[in-house]
């Protein structure tokens, strides 16, 4: 599967751009704010239904009143399109179809790979769920509809908290979080011993060193654990209260990395982070084809300049027999023969 050619109309700074893509590797190149990174978004949301950095509406560019998105991938044609003061805003066409979501069996993996995720490590709590999260759900469809329903649950029982609701209040809101919660950690768990499993070989093909590399997640998994988060959330409602918030569950776990048996934070250099967070990368483009069985397409948002050659050597490597698309503010001379599209 390739894409042919991109087209966008009212999308962030890009009032209308259209352009077709190489097979192997597209750099879309041009001054910071000329809107590279919105054309990642484009694919985003157009391969698997939505942005990786922002709402709909602020993918809307100012002043316009709809957007859309036209890509074409071998012989098919799919748009996505957003119009806020319509009765079904956001629609996606494929294959003639038009629906509200893009369906399980409509959505094309990806492997996104932006700065941000350099400082995966060093970063919040919530940056390296997202990253897991987000890692999940290309590989099991409904695991985003598990996060969304767990998160309304949530936003309900804070909203609940806040105004000193009764535990009978509360109830429903417990066995949701608890049983939403449950597929979430499990998740998690079965996709970061996945990743570790091969972490450790990954990092040694690319750092050609003799340190030790792994992660784990923060929460210890026990049988029943639908059954135990449901005991604790009612145990801490007293607390809860007092805190206006829910204090426990997966929206308040970790991924943790640990670098020679020490944790990575204080312990790994900077050179040995960014070997780290390569590594996962490489992984997460074999999980996604091994359990889709279909080759993602690489996406890096001007990430080559914060790597270097030996880094960019491994990646161009590992990458070379999928499609990329790139973003750079200057063409790296690494990938040789790209096709170069040049933004104002």
């Amino acid at each position: 599967m390739t894409i042919r050619s991109l087209s966008v109309e009212n999308l962030r700074s890009h009032r209308k751009f259209s352009r077709t893509l190489s097979r192997t590797v597209t750099v879309i190149t041009g001054p910071n704010g000329s809107g590279k990174t919105t054309l990642i978004e484009a694919i985003m949301v157009a391969l698997g239904g939505h942005s990786f950095k922002g709402t709909d509406n602020e993918l809307l560019r100012r002043d316009a009143h709809w957007w859309r998105i036209d890509v074409k991938i071998d012989d098919q044609l799919r748009t996505a399109k957003y119009q806020p003061d319509a009765p079904k805003k956001k629609q996606f066409v494929v294959d003639d179809k038009t629906t509200l979501r893009l369906p399980a069996n409509y959505r094309y993996p990806t492997v996104l790979f932006e700065p941000e995720d350099l400082r995966l490590l060093h970063g919040s709590p919530a940056r390296r769920r997202q990253f897991i999260d987000r890692f999940a759900a290309q590989l099991v469809p409904d695991y985003g509809r598990v996060i969304r329903r767990y998160e309304r649950a949530l936003l309900q029982r804070n909203k609940l908290l806040k105004r000193q609701a009764s535990g009978e209040e509360l109830f429903a809101w417990n066995i949701s979080l608890a049983k939403y919660g449950a597929q979430i950690i499990d998740m998690r768990v079965r996709l970061i011993e996945r990743l570790n499993a091969g972490l450790q070989p990954t990092y040694d093909t690319i750092a050609q060193t003799k340190d030790i590399v792994s992660l784990h997640y923060s929460h210890t998994v026990i049988d029943h654990t639908e059954q135990k988060l449901l005991t604790e959330l009612e145990s801490r409602i007293d607390r809860d209260q007092m805190l206006g918030f829910t204090s426990i569950g997966p929206h308040r776990h970790d991924v943790l990395f640990r670098f020679n048996d020490t944790p990575a934070i204080g312990s790994a250099s900077r050179g040995e982070v960014r070997t780290i967070i390569l590594a996962l990368k490489f992984l997460e483009v074999d999980i996604v084809k091994e359990v889709t069985d279909m080759q993602p397409i690489v996406l890096l948002d001007d990430v080559l300049s914060e790597l270097d050659d030996k880094r960019q050597s491994h990646l161009a490597t590992k990458f070379h027999d999928h499609q990329i698309i790139m973003t750079s503010t200057n063409p790296p001379a690494i990938l040789g023969d790209a096709k170069v599209i040049r933004l104002r």
